[in-house]
């Protein structure tokens, strides 16, 4: 049976490994391919980077950090046809109208995977410039919920360790007092009924969006709260119990449904898309876990290191090489929203993000890959204004409030220069910040009056894109 198990898995890495070696020598010879992936965790805005990022490499006055875009690299870029029939095509049109349009607003977030190809036409610099013709160099930008990355952290957990886990973090939390009292309520060694285990999985669910909500980014199974096609199905109907019991009972069930999850769900993500990935961005709301208070922050630092974990970057055996598996080279995480704060708390901010990710960042470098830490804001809402106050000067942004469409200047407090500072508090389970104050407004996206070649204002894009594919475009 294991023998056989094994022998399958070989055969469909044998034929995609066939399969890609046509596109292997067609890209290596002609024209070369990099799969760039991008995610973000709850309101990081994903969404609006990826908009910005291809608005300002098609025009690309804005991106003088980019190496290719200084030396002229780039002759020419152009979106291509979808290049998998079998994945939707991101939005892009759709998202840029929702941006650029008399009545700005903020498009639509991801909700299923897409992709989008950009293609560069590159002259050579240097000595080869006079050798060698223009190049077609293809990017495919990959696009999917931060939720589902989040999953690829199960992997590695049996059922019993993943509910020990979330029922202990639930017993911190007001908000998941109804779903805790209706989990507790059950015997795990009952016999199974399926009305009573959708009523946990309804109710673990809502627990699930109000965890979201409240800022917090441990959030799996990440399908619960984005189904799709398998809402309603047994492999999402299923929900953390403190023991399982003999076959038959309810607590092996969810246990069974556990495993499937991971099965049906995961490993066919990490199989057919996630581990073809290139490169790779996850983008985080950091100044809006600052907002929701320590516990946040702690278990957004928690979150990001499960996942540059997840990522397994420089670990590749010979197997998991021929059954398609690849090495992520790059991984950018990346702060958004800098446009909420004064650029002058920008390093601060960065300095706080790669705090959160010091142990798993130094374990991924030594293995071979390259991260970095960013403030970045890919689309800039706000202007930077100075006021005073009881004679003090105080570095402010002002910018068009989302609930209410009027202006207002914001003074979100200042960030510490050492982030332990704020991850002292977080790591030691304060629950709030005690002699400061941080504030946040949702701002909604300006009107653009933009110049022929301009595309999106932002902050520090051009800096991300450099060191994502910074090289392709040499």
């Amino acid at each position: 049976m294991v023998i056989g198990r094994f022998s399958d898995g070989l055969m469909r890495g044998v034929d995609r490994l066939a399969t890609g070696v046509t596109d292997t020598l067609s890209e290596s010879f002609f024209e070369q391919r990099l799969r760039l992936g991008v995610t973000g965790l709850s309101e990081a805005g994903k969404t609006v980077f990826i908009t910005s990022l291809v608005a300002n490499l098609l025009d690309r006055a804005r991106m003088g950090r980019m190496q290719a875009v200084a030396g002229g690299h780039i002759e020419a870029v152009f979106l291509q046809p979808q290049p998998d029939d079998t994945l939707p095509r991101f939005a892009y049109e759709r998202h840029l109208a929702a941006l650029t349009g008399p009545d700005p607003h903020w498009p639509e977030g991801t909700r299923h995977m897409s992709q989008l190809r950009l293609s560069f036409r590159i002259r050579p610099g240097g000595l080869l410039s006079g050798v060698r013709g223009a190049q077609i160099r293809h990017l495919d930008i990959m696009d999917y919920p931060g939720e589902w990355l989040l999953d690829l952290g199960l992997l590695d957990k049996t059922y019993a360790q993943w509910a020990a886990e979330v029922l202990g973090r639930m017993q911190t939390r007001p908000f998941a007092a109804q779903a805790l009292a209706q989990i507790m309520a059950v015997d795990p060694d009952g016999p199974h009924d399926e009305t009573q285990a959708q009523a946990l999985a309804h109710g673990f669910t809502a627990y699930l969006h109000a965890a979201r909500a409240a800022g917090l980014p441990d959030l799996t199974p990440g399908r619960f709260l984005l189904p799709g096609d398998l809402a309603g199905s047994p492999v999402l109907t299923f929900a953390p119990l403190p023991a399982t019991g003999r076959r038959g009972t309810l607590g092996r069930e969810m246990a069974r449904r556990f495993e499937a999850y991971k099965a049906q769900v995961i490993r066919p993500f990490f199989r057919d898309h996630f581990a073809r990935i290139d490169r790779q961005i996850v983008l985080a709301d950091v100044l809006g876990a600052i907002h929701a208070g320590p516990e946040a922050v702690d278990r957004l630092g928690a979150t990001l290191t499960e996942l540059l974990a997840a990522f397994r970057p420089g670990r590749n055996a010979w197997l998991t090489r021929l059954l398609g598996g690849k090495r992520v080279e790059r991984i950018l995480f990346a702060a958004t929203k800098a446009d909420h704060i004064h650029h002058t708390q920008h390093d601060r901010l960065a300095a706080l993000l790669a705090a959160l990710l010091r142990q798993a960042r130094d374990r991924a470098e030594f293995a071979g890959a390259r991260t970095q830490a960013l403030a970045i804001a890919a689309l800039r809402t706000t202007v930077e204004e100075t006021h005073q106050r009881n004679g003090e000067s105080l570095d402010c942004v002002r910018g068009t409030l989302l609930e209410t469409g009027k202006q207002a200047a914001l003074y979100p407090g200042e960030l510490p220069n050492d982030p332990m500072a704020l991850l002292g508090p977080a790591r030691a389970g304060a629950p709030r910040w005690l002699g400061a104050e941080y504030d946040i407004m949702r701002f909604a996206p300006a009107r653009l009056n933009r110049k022929p070649g301009d595309g999106l204002p932002h902050i520090r894009l051009d800096a991300a894109a450099e060191f994502l594919i910074g090289d392709m475009l040499k």
